[in-house]
């Protein structure tokens, strides 16, 4: 049985004008292992810029934060994390950690990464879309919620600050955020980390409709549209998109939706805006979490917040 969530997410987004996917549904398995590939492209920057910040920051992380147990949204293989799980537990901090994401393969990865680093640590991963869910917390211990990836830069204006909104009201205080952001840098560096040569995220933007073949029964011809990444330099964000390469219907039976295109009409697949320091702290603030530390460099921040009274 498909995913009702996914069927929504079709009929409004597919069912609507300008027609746009929910960016959660790129994350299936192949989708995700496509992603994991892009992270290793030396044009796209943001994973190394982010590990070389987690490397130098994370022991205070673990300090000024004080948590034991570290959640984590939209966890794929935790590649990257193990530097913070690696610093909590030098702490003597570390009590368990909860991985979050839409893919199975990812989290069983995550799981077992976890696991083998540190084999006393309890691991509780989560099949689940973070955007909407959160566990709540099982014992009094203060939580560390990671949010790593400027995987913030996904979502527009107002569902970002839904999202940390929610967030912040899934938090006690005590608890902290550390959050991932990509900065505002030169366009042809940024359209460079989106357009790869070897046409890596092309695939991975082109998958979101195999997955709607496979889930849905939709007869989509991947061929029938063309991978387009825009720079919208008003919102200071990439724009990423499919482009149909000629007029045509497509039927969706699994949302009992049948679509039709014209020739250079465009599917929003996803954003990701990029910020300026200040407006982090702001957004932050705006919803109860108070900034207390900021590492970053010329490409990335990561921003410390705790959650206030």
């Amino acid at each position: 049985m498909a995913d009702p969530q996914l069927i929504d997410d079709v009929r409004a987004g597919l069912g609507g004008q300008p027609k746009s996917l929910a960016p959660r549904w790129l994350y299936d398995d192949a989708g995700t292992a496509l992603f994991d590939e892009i992270t290793r492209l030396p044009e796209y920057y943001p994973t190394e810029a982010e590990r070389a910040l987690l490397a130098g920051s994370a022991a205070d992380v673990a300090e000024v934060s004080g948590a034991r147990a570290i959640v984590e949204l939209g966890s794929g293989t935790a590649d990257k994390t193990m530097t913070l799980l690696a610093a909590f537990d030098a702490a003597g901090l570390l009590t368990s950690y909860m991985p979050l994401d839409v893919s199975t393969e990812a989290l069983d990865r995550a799981a077992e990464r976890a696991l083998e680093r540190f084999p006393r640590l309890a691991v509780a991963p989560h099949l689940a879309d973070f955007s909407g869910y959160l566990p709540a917390a099982v014992d009094p211990q203060p939580r560390l919620v990671a949010f790593l990836g400027s995987t913030i830069g996904n979502f527009l204006p107002a569902e970002r600050r839904a999202f940390l909104e929610h967030v912040s009201a899934s938090l006690r205080p005590g608890d902290s955020l550390l959050l991932g952001t990509d900065l505002v840098k030169p366009v042809d560096r940024l359209v460079r980390a989106y357009d790869d040569p070897g046409g890596v995220t092309e695939r991975f933007i082109l998958n979101v409709l195999t997955m709607l073949n496979r889930e849905l029964g939709a007869d989509f011809q991947v061929d029938d549209f063309a991978y387009v990444p825009l720079w919208d330099a008003r919102n200071r964000r990439m724009d990423l998109r499919l482009r149909a390469r000629r007029s045509h219907q497509v039927r969706i039976p699994g949302a009992a939706l049948a679509v039709a295109f014209f020739e250079g009409e465009e599917i929003r697949v996803e954003v990701s805006t990029k910020f300026h320091l200040d407006e982090v702290g702001a957004e932050l603030k705006a919803v109860g979490l108070e900034p207390v530390r900021v590492y970053s460099d010329d490409d990335f921040a990561l921003t410390l917040a705790l959650r206030t009274p």
